[in-house]
Order: C-alpha cells, then structure tokens, then sequence
C-alpha cells in the first residue's frame, strides 16, 4: 500500500502536463501511485499520460468517454486509490522538490492526521513567485493537530482541495465526494475541515499555484457563478445532518454572504444583466440560513437591501475610492513641496562638521560596515554625532540602545541630512538627497564585487530588470569616497561606477572582527550564535551560504536537497544556512528551509541580522558566487563552491572572478562531488590551504583589523595618511602577501 495516492484530473492542459508530471515523478519520496484520470480532453492530454504510464509502472490513466468536470473526474479516481493518503493535484500546477518527503515526514511527526495543510506560492506567467500571503497561519498553528474550532484561523486560508492530503479512511469513511459544478471545491472543503478531528500544518511551500496570464476558469464571464448557490446549500445541508456543528453556522452564514458578494463585486465574473438577479438569490439564501440570533453587520450587511440600495453604495464606494486618490495625489504634491521648503531652509544654515549621518542595506538598521565605523567613531571619535537614517519605527524599535535616528522621509531626516557634514551608507541615497558643497560622501558597498555590477550590467538586461542604470549613476556621481578591501573591487568600481570619486584603500571594516578573530581574539561572537542556535561547541559548522539568481524572477532556485545533504554530513556535523537577505521575506523560506529549521535538521540563519556572527560560528564554508566567500577568506577557513549552475548564471549575472583560476577552495559540480568533498576530508586538505592562500592574497589586501579605526581617522578626521595604509596604520606586510598564520 503506498504512502500517498496523487489524484490528478486532465483537461485541455497539454502545455503544461509534462512539466506536472515530471515534478511528482521525480520527487526524491517514491512511494506514491499517480492516477491521472483523462477528462475526455480535446488536445493531446490522453497520449502523454500513456506515455509516462508506459514507462513509469507508478502511473495508472483512466479515459472517461465524456467529460465530466473536475469534481467529477476526481471522483473516477477515487476508487482506484489504494493508498493511506489522497491527494487532488490540479494538472496544470506542480509540486516542489521534496515536497511529498517533507509531507510524509510531518505526517509521520503528527500520527497520521485526518487532514494535513501545507502552503503554497504563486507563479506567475511572467516569471514572479509569490509566496500565499497567509502563510503565518501555517507556522501559528504549532507542532501538535488541532481542529478547526481549536484555530480557526485555518479556514481563512484558501480554501481549495489541492492544499491538503487527507486520510483516505477518513475520506471513505464520512463519504466524502466532490459534487458537480463550478465550484466543486466549496463543498468538500468546508465539510472536510469541520469533520476533521485531527488537523496538522506544514509550513512549507510544497505545490506551485499556477496563475495563467488569461486566468483560471473561475474568472470567465458567465452565468455558471450561480452555481456558488447550490455548492452553498450542500454545505448548509451537511451541517444541519450534524448538530455537533451547528456552532458553525454563524460563521458559514457570513462566509457564504461575503463570497457572493465577492464575486458580484468582480466586474468581469457575472454578465451584467444577470447582477440583480444574482443578489436576489443571494439575499434570499442569506435571510434563509441566517441563524436565530445572529448578527449582521459590515459588509454583508447590504443583503438585507435591496439591489439598488447595494448599486448606490457601490457606486459610493468607487467615487469615495477615487476621490480619496486623488486627494492623495494632492496631499502628496503638497508634501513634496513641503519637505522640499523644509530641506530647502536648512540648508541656508551651515554644515555641521561633527554630524555624520548612517544608513545601510536600504535604511535596514545598524548593519554592515556603515555600523563598524559608527561603532569606531563613537570608541575613537566621540565628538562625533552619529545619527542613523531607518526606513520605518519598526526598524528604529531593534536599533541598539541610545542609538540616534530618523525616520527616512520625516522632517526631521530632512534636517538632519541637509546640515551633516559626512555620510556613510552601503548602497545609494534616494535620489531626492541633495548633495551640499563641502559635504563628504563616503561609499562602503556591500563586498567585493564578483557579480557583475553597475554600467557593467547594461549589456545584461535580466539581471538588471527593475534597475535603472543611469539613475544608480547619477547618484553614484555624489560619491567622494569608495571603500575597497583589494585591487580588484578597485579596479570594477572604478570601470562599474565611471563617476568622480576616490578609491579609499582601507579594507573592509565588518571585516574587523573576523580578522581579530583568525589571530586568536575577539571570538565570542561565533560561540554565541552556536549558543543561541542549540549547536554543540564540538561540533562542525558548515554553513551554506547561495547568492541570489537572477535568471529566476523572485531570485531563488533551489539548488540543493539540503535534508540530503546535511544527513550526508554526518553527526557531528551541522549545516547552517544563510540566504541572502532580499529573499529573506520572499517564499524562499517556505520551499523547505522553515520546516528544517523547525525539524533541527538544518540551521536556519536568514534572520541573523549580523553576517559576521554566522560566519565565526562556521568552521567551513559552501556557497557558489556569493561575495561572502571574500569576506570569510579572512579565518582562513575551508571554503568549498558548488556551481551546478556556472553557464546560466554567468549568462545571466556575469562574473568577475574566474572560478577555473581564483577559487578559495575546491570547486563541485554536482551534489554528488559536493558531499564526496566532505566525506573524503578533501574540503580541507593541502590543495584547499593552497588555493585559498592565493585567494586571500587577491582579495584580503587591505583587511587587516583596522579598516573602521581607518576611516574613521582619514575620512571623518582628516588625519594624514601614513606611509603603507591611510589613517597612519600600516597594513601588515605578512598580510598584503596573503599570510595570516591559520588557526583552525
């Protein structure tokens, strides 16, 4: 008997049932059966499904002689299923990697629930990925299986069948089956949900929603949206065969009302000449089923009027909706010549040479090297006033105590940034920042540049979609300084950046502490993420560190079956993983990193605000193309790349770095090479101490524990320069010639 029985209904999806099919066969859980069930399709649906069937003993195809409709066609294959759970896979969507394996897991975790509810994200026809934008709901539900009415947050998610797998016994033995009609789903989720005494969550992105470009067959003009009526009545008949869940009806009534309404409310749903009678029949199953004693409040509200009452208060809406636009237009006009007046008036007033203001990663907090030269000037320089641009109250509220700031866009930021005398940031200021003569502006980028960047990416328009070039130069052209840890980041920014600053040959000060730390000192940061994180103090650190992608749009692919990889580590080794932070808050997280972080399997490190900790806490490091590899040479610790996928992303990105001449360590093509590397002992053998010395000779020059004391005495203070490094402090001989003794 197999684990899972994938329902998978076909009609009219031939352009998409390869990609469907090859995403559930190829998934690293096999024990499953496919029952593809041909709704007499009009296209060529029928011949790929016996193609895989016929080479795949996994794939059983039923052909309907007539064509059903989905509820029905999922119906044929239900009696076929023979396995512990069921689950109804739309053709036309497609399941991600590992997706039945983190499935069964849970399930295994849970007992074997009634219902299990995993997350989803939409893709879209032009390439963007979307994460199912309640997918807190997933991760508040908790490790252990509830009921609906135990958190009935639950059901405000979509409530769609192929979100779920359901016990087959649990199906079979309430006798649950799909009605026909146009909104089949309706019926069966809500009485599935309601029935259920054992419910269990997996916030994990397991299946990709497909949004076609034309829409989905609920968003056709057509008098077939009456059917949400009937599906409706079917739900108030189950409930009222069960007085245990009559408790519900308050909320059904409702949820029925505000789902009529929705799509009354579409304009591209219903003909026009059918709206009245559509809020008729709505208005009358509302005042059928409405509960005694029940209150009718908000929106819903409107069905006890009538249907011109319900077109005034709409036509209402849209004018109030409009003018509120453009009052917003207005108002906003006005403020931009308010802040402009404001900004504009103090700087009639004279710079303060004392005032520098700090802002990094797009207004993120204090991060990066912006925040390790505040910290210096306020040890070295406290005359100093450090003052910090945040982009919301949010992000002041985890600032460090006592720390100065505004609020970007606020009057008092625009005081601020029209008197100060210096400021630092890692990426550009908005364009509306002025730059005042004799203001000083001091650019620390984000690492050393491997990818392509700035002009550079012109000639590659996939990598710079939604980036304009010339403006990012226009606001390059107010740079006085640009900090660089190595000639090459000299070398790219000067030909990346053709504007009118200096080249600062400083180091990078976030790298401070990771040199401190490669000579003995200063280490209390690492051992402090393996406390937070429940990591063994004997144990190994891998950390996985990928750069972002720019062939996929959402920038994440999954290039690693990271439960695989880790368990092929071993036990005394742990994996940690860092994704880089624009895919922080994306699905990037719910493809499987959550539910391993949850499980202890892997290290989720993405929200560590500092990647200074992460990288002290590793005792290796893996990544492909990220520019963290510069900055972790540093411990001259191994470093292995994996770069299963060299030819697009250099085809799309572009590289600086020639990874068949300048790696810091051993190179691995596939997964296979990536976990021999590990077993072997070859990560850290003679030949990868050799390359990443010559690696750390190129790209740590100038990183030598004293980048932020340097700038913060050469560009805040004016000090001269001394006679090997600016500031007066030398940099190292054993280390401009890639030689810091290895201590690890």
């Amino acid at each position: 008997m197999p684990r899972f029985s994938v329902i998978m209904p076909c009609y009219k999806v031939q352009g998409f049932l390869r990609e469907c099919l090859d995403s559930v066969l190829g998934q690293s859980f096999t024990d499953f059966e496919l029952i593809a069930v041909n709704d007499r399709s009009p296209d060529g649906c029928g011949a790929i499904l016996d193609e895989y069937a016929a080479r795949d003993p996994r794939v059983t195809v039923l052909h309907l002689p007539e064509n059903v409709g989905l509820g029905r066609a999922r119906n044929a294959g239900l009696p076929h299923a023979t396995g512990d759970y069921l689950f109804f896979l739309d053709s036309d969507d497609t399941l991600t990697p590992g997706a039945l394996a983190a499935m069964a897991d849970r399930l295994a975790e849970t007992r074997d629930p009634d219902v299990l509810v995993f997350d989803y994200a939409r893709t879209y026809w032009w390439g963007g990925t979307r994460r199912n934008a309640l997918a807190h709901v997933l991760a508040d539900a908790g490790q252990d299986t509830f009921t609906a009415a135990g958190h009935p947050e639950i059901l405000d998610l979509l409530m769609v069948v192929w979100n779920k797998v359901y016990r087959r016994d649990f199906v079979t033995g309430n006798g649950f089956v799909f009605p026909p009609g146009y909104y089949e789903d309706t019926p069966w989720t809500f009485p599935v949900m309601l029935s259920a005494r054992r419910i269990a969550a997996l916030d994990r992105i397991c299946l990709n929603y497909r949004q076609r470009r034309q829409g989905n067959i609920l968003s056709t003009t057509s008098r077939k949206h009456f059917d949400i009526h009937d599906q409706y009545a079917r739900v108030f008949a189950f409930v009222a065969g069960r007085p245990e869940l009559a408790s519900w009806l308050p909320y059904l009534h409702r949820k029925m009302g505000e789902h009529c309404l929705d799509i009354l409310a579409k304009p591209d749903r219903l003909p026009s000449a059918d709206k009245a009678e559509f809020f008729r029949r709505t208005a009358e199953m509302f005042a059928e089923h409405r509960p005694e004693g029940a209150r009718v409040d908000g929106e819903v509200a409107v069905l006890e009027g009538g249907f011109t009452a319900y077109r005034m208060k709409a036509r209402a809406g849209r004018l109030s909706r409009e003018a509120a636009r453009r009052a917003g237009q207005v108002r906003r006009a006005a403020g931009g010549r308010a802040r402009t007046g404001w900004s504009a008036l103090h700087a009639l007033r004279p710079l303060d040479p004392e005032l520098v203001v700090y802002s990094a990663s797009s207004h993120r907090g204090v991060l990066g090297d912006p925040a390790a030269i505040w910290r210096k000037a306020a040890e070295i320089a406290p005359q100093l006033r450090g003052v910090w641009v945040v982009r919301d109250a949010e992000t002041a509220a985890g600032l460090p105590a006592g720390t100065e700031y505004v609020v970007l866009g606020s009057r008092r930021c625009l005081e601020v940034t029209a008197r100060a005398k210096f400021f630092v940031n890692d990426v550009n200021w908005p364009g509306s920042l002025a730059k005042r003569p004799g203001s000083v502006h001091i650019h620390t980028h984000q690492g050393t540049p491997l990818e392509y960047t700035g002009a550079d990416l012109l000639g590659k328009p996939g990598a710079r979609l939604g980036f304009d070039v010339p403006q990012m130069l226009r606001r390059a052209d107010r740079w006085d300084h640009s900090l660089v840890a190595n000639a090459h980041s000299e070398l790219v920014h000067e030909r990346a950046h053709p504007c009118h600053f200096a080249s600062a040959r400083t180091g990078s000060p976030r790298n401070d502490v990771l040199v401190d730390a490669a000579r003995g000192t200063g280490d209390t940061r690492g051992a402090a993420f393996r406390l937070r994180h429940g990591i063994p103090a004997d144990r190994t650190v891998v950390l996985y560190a990928p750069a972002r992608r720019d062939y996929r749009r959402g920038g994440y692919v999954e290039r690693l079956d990271l439960a695989r990889f880790a368990a092929e580590l071993g036990p005394d080794r742990t994996l940690v993983v860092r994704l880089h932070p624009s895919l922080a808050a994306g699905h990037a997280r719910g493809m499987g990193l959550a539910d391993l972080d949850r499980r202890g399997i892997v290290v989720d490190a993405t929200d560590e605000p500092h990647t200074s900790d992460v990288l002290l806490a590793a005792d290796a490091l893996v990544t492909d193309y990220a520019s963290v590899m510069c900055d972790y040479a540093n411990l001259d610790r191994p470093v292995v790349l994996y770069t299963d996928d060299l030819p697009a992303f250099t085809a799309s990105r572009g590289m600086y770095l020639d990874l068949t001449t300048g790696t810091p360590g051993h190179v691995a093509s596939t997964e296979r090479e990536l976990a021999w590397l590990f077993a072997s002992g070859a990560w850290r053998d003679e030949e990868s101490a050799r390359l990443r010395a010559g690696f750390r000779k190129r790209f740590c020059t100038y990183d030598d524990g004293r980048a932020a004391e340097r700038v913060v005495r050469t560009l805040l203070l004016g000090e001269p320069a001394g006679a090997d490094g600016p500031g007066g402090v030398r940099i190292p001989a054993q280390h401009a010639e890639g030689g810091l003794p290895a201590t690890r």
